[in-house]
């Protein structure tokens, strides 16, 4: 006899209501006792023959994210652990410098850039042998970590010593040493960009277009990072106003004055295939609505084409452009530069931005054709760009770690170039090429013109007080010989024109790295 034939036999009609209802109660249960025993739960006193599916249904869920949940670890640990502890609000930090000393920031050819002393009892102290030099690029530990610092930090604080080593050093509570960064930056080119932009404010990128390697990157005001435990209130309550802990080179945003007439020509080539047919009489401005567009100094260049445009930087020619242009072209090749938008890189940086639409009105066309207006750039960004014309329409990504050593010179782990963004094609390069190489044969960058190197480039005046008439001094460019290149771009806050003040600090550059004079 079942078990629920035996409840259903007793007598419960004489029982007391908590007993009875307790009696049946459990002749329930013992009745549907083979549907819970099968997943057949009752739902309202009524069985759902349905609910066995549904519980294999959340079976395979669970799996499924414990899975999920196992492969976000796995990739998580590859990809994105350094990133994480790098974070400055990552308190683990703490832990790994109290178990490793800091490991070196090197140059390309492994001379000291940072290092940590460790005096007689165990005090440490960051030292930088260069002093402001590198202050920008190679940054600071102390009140926080910028540049390389930072970018680093992870890495600067692991040891891959010997792991006998490691583990005697562990059990005797002394601390390991922790692996060597080396960098793709250049002593020389660093000392020779920090030298030729003098006491200006400003800043200075050379870079290799094939790779990305940034070369040199120079900031200016600057600051000595040996000292940032006694300046640093002064530097951050920055009284002068000089911005000195900002880096200039991939923080800075100007206006790029002339140097944005490479981007405009882009776009001219674009829509129309060719530089050839365009021809303007210029005489010194042009006025269009309510806008007049001045040739810097009001110089009248008379009847010219787009190369003799571009050479002598023409500001009423360019202007003229603009407007001949499609303003969704216009649009179009700004965007497939990278403006308004962000671009994945090592480091951080501020993203540059151009207004030019379909609802731009003509003042905004006309401005923005040369430069003006409210498109502002970045120096790294100017040199990402040059980078492509050098190479072919390519943009490699910019970094500066080339390898990591441990702190006995051992290979641990070695980076290479990676392509960012194809840009332009290779024949807009050369239209390109051969535009910027008018402007140092026969125009504003004609100091750079030498049988040492062949160099190309484009001069910039960026106008930022109207009232008195003040602009920012850039060149952008590059230069070949003997099967090398490097491109390099430069602001020079306030300075004036870029011919006059940007373009020698190119050649101090272009001499210091085909000739090492």
């Amino acid at each position: 006899m079942k078990v629920s034939s035996f409840f259903k036999n007793m007598k419960t009609k004489n029982l007391p209501d908590s007993d009875r209802n307790f009696r049946e109660d459990q002749e329930l249960y013992i009745e549907n006792y083979e549907d819970y025993a099968t997943g057949n739960y009752l739902v309202d006193n009524k069985k759902s023959p349905g609910n066995g599916k549904q519980l294999m249904f959340l079976t395979y869920v669970f799996v499924a994210v414990f899975i999920a949940m196992m492969g976000y670890t796995v990739y998580f640990q590859l990809t994105q652990s350094s990133e994480v502890i790098n974070s400055s609000y990552n308190k683990r930090q703490d832990i790994f410098s109290d178990k490793v000393v800091r490991g070196k920031i090197l140059s390309n050819n492994k001379e000291v850039l940072a290092e940590t002393q460790v005096a007689w009892d165990g005090t440490e102290t960051r030292y930088y042998p260069y002093e402001n030099i590198f202050a920008h690029v190679v940054g600071y530990s102390a009140k926080g970590k910028s540049g390389i610092e930072a970018n680093a930090n992870f890495t600067l604080l692991r040891s891959n010593a010997f792991l006998l080593e490691r583990m005697k050093n562990t059990l005797k509570g002394e601390k390991n040493i922790g692996d060597n960064v080396i960098t793709t930056l250049d002593i020389d080119l660093q000392k020779t960009a920090y030298n030729a932009l003098g006491n200006y404010r400003g800043a200075v990128i050379v870079m290799e277009p094939e790779t990305g390697k940034i070369l040199a990157m120079v900031s200016k005001p600057d600051y000595d990072p040996n000292t940032m435990e006694t300046t640093w209130d002064s530097l951050v309550a920055d009284n002068s106003g000089e911005s000195r802990l900002l880096n200039r080179a991939t923080h800075g945003i100007y206006p790029p004055g002339s140097t944005f007439k490479i981007i405009t020509t882009l776009a001219y080539i674009r829509q129309f295939g060719s530089v050839d047919s365009y021809q303007f009489d210029c005489s010194g401005s042009i006025t269009e609505e309510n806008t007049t567009i001045n040739c810097y100094h009001n110089s009248v260049h008379g009847d010219i084409d787009l190369k003799t445009s571009f050479a002598k930087s023409c500001n009423s020619s360019f202007a003229n452009i603009g407007l001949l242009i499609d303003k969704k072209e216009f649009e179009d090749t700004c965007n497939s530069l990278m403006f308004n938008q962000k671009i994945s890189l090592p480091f951080s940086y501020k993203q540059s931005s151009v207004a030019i639409s379909k609802d731009s009105d003509t003042d905004e066309v006309m401005q923005t054709a040369i430069g003006q207006g409210k498109t502002q750039m970045t120096p790294l960004h100017m040199a990402m760009i040059t980078s492509a014309i050098a190479n072919d329409g390519i943009v490699m990504k910019p970094y500066f770690i080339d390898s990591v050593e441990n702190y006995e010179g051992t290979l641990v782990k070695e980076y290479s170039p990676k392509k960012s963004a194809t840009i332009m094609t290779e024949s807009e390069t050369e239209i390109l090429k051969e535009l910027m190489r008018a402007a140092v044969t026969e125009g504003t960058a004609s100091k750079l013109s030498t049988s040492t190197y062949t160099a190309y480039g484009k001069t910039g005046s960026a106008e930022y007080n109207d009232e008195k008439g003040d602009s920012h001094s850039w060149f952008t460019g590059f230069a070949e010989a003997n099967g090398k290149r490097i491109v390099t771009t430069i602001i020079v806050e306030g300075a004036g024109s870029g011919s006059e003040y940007a373009v020698p600090i190119a050649g101090k550059l272009f001499n210091q790295y085909f000739t090492n004079e």
